[in-house]
C-alpha cells in the first residue's frame, strides 16, 4: 500500500512541476463569425458571416473588404424587398445604366448551399446571373423573408444589431464610405 500511496504522490508531483494537467481535454472554441462592417451614408451596418457554413465565399468578401475594394460603391439595388451592391462600377455616375453587371472578376467558383439557413428579413445572399458558381463581389441583404430564393443563392450572413434599421433606409445611389471586418 505504501508503495501505491508513493507512486501517486509522485505522479501529482510530476504533474505540478511540469504543469501536465489530467482535467478532461476539451475542444478549442471554434473562432468567432467575421463582422463585415458597412459604413454608409446612411449609418453602419453590420453583417455577421457564417465561415462554418460558406467558408469559401466569406474569406472572398473578408478578402473583397481588407483591399477595400467596395469602399466608394453605391447601392445598385434598392426594393422593398432587398438592398443590393458590389458593383465596382457603381463608383462611376456616368455608368449607371450599366450597375449590377460588374464584378471584381474573381468568381468563387463555389455553391456553398446551406441547408439551414434561409432568405428570411437581413439575411444577407450572394448575389449571381443565373450560375451560382459566378458569384463574386455581388451581395444583398434581405429587407423582408424570400423562400422562393433558397436554395439558388448561398446565404452567407446575416444583419445584427440594430443595423436593420440602416438597411431599411438604403436607397438606389446610396455610398458605401468604407467597409472593415472585426
Amino acid at each position: 500500500m505504501g508503495r501505491v500511496v508513493s507512486l501517486a504522490i509522485g505522479i501529482v508531483a510530476v504533474a505540478l512541476i511540469t504543469g501536465a494537467s489530467y482535467a478532461p481535454q476539451t475542444k478549442p472554441a471554434a473562432p468567432a463569425d467575421p463582422i463585415l462592417v458597412l459604413d454608409t451614408v446612411k449609418g453602419t451596418i453590420e453583417i455577421r458571416l457564417f465561415r462554418s457554413e460558406a467558408p469559401k465565399s466569406v474569406d472572398h468578401m473578408i478578402a473583397l473588404a481588407k483591399r477595400s475594394f467596395y469602399r466608394g460603391q453605391r447601392f445598385h439595388r434598392a426594393e422593398s424587398m432587398l438592398v443590393q451592391t458590389g458593383d465596382p462600377q457603381s463608383r462611376d455616375m456616368s455608368k449607371e445604366a450599366y450597375w449590377g453587371t460588374g464584378n471584381s472578376g474573381e468568381p468563387i467558383m463555389v455553391f456553398e448551399r446551406s441547408k439551414t439557413r434561409r432568405h428570411v428579413r437581413g439575411a444577407v445572399g450572394l448575389a449571381h446571373s443565373g450560375n451560382p458558381l459566378g458569384a463574386d463581389s455581388q451581395f444583398y441583404i434581405m429587407k423582408g423573408a424570400s423562400p422562393s430564393l433558397d436554395g439558388k443563392h448561398a446565404v452567407i450572413g446575416q444583419v445584427i444589431g440594430a443595423s436593420m434599421a440602416v438597411v431599411d433606409k438604403i436607397e438606389k445611389r446610396d455610398l458605401i464610405k468604407n467597409t472593415t471586418v472585426k
